[in-house]
């Protein structure tokens, strides 16, 4: 599964059970989030018993994508079933901040900044 544009590509690997972000992400609102956001849920919702979302590649995040995250992360403080993990760059300095703010949403968010 696979979702790309101009400078941006969020891959689902089913072997690794990871989602890789890379490039820069700058889309317009919910709405141009939402194809990434329905592929978030719909991995989800095949039950994997764990999920890796890879955003060390990912060199811009906008507003609107860190909204798209924060749903997402919202919605999975309940699944107690499945084992999230979430990887991150030290070279990229919102990546750190980021998780930071998620974690305060979601407190059994497991993360590695690298």
């Amino acid at each position: 599964m696979e979702i790309k544009g101009d400078n941006y590509k969020v891959c689902y690997d089913t072997n690794s059970a990871s989602v890789n972000f890379h490039g820069s992400l700058r889309l317009n609102g919910m709405t141009e989030y939402s194809l990434i956001l329905d592929m978030l849920t719909g991995i989800i919702d095949s039950n994997p018993p764990r999920l890796t979302l890879n955003l060390m590649h990912l060199e811009f995040l906008n507003s609107s994508g860190i909204t798209m995250l924060s749903k997402f992360f919202i919605g999975m403080r309940n699944n107690k079933n499945m084992h999230l993990m979430v990887l991150a760059s030290n070279a990229i300095p919102w990546q750190g901040k980021l998780l930071k703010n998620l974690q305060r949403l979601v407190p059994n968010l497991n993360f590695k900044i690298v």
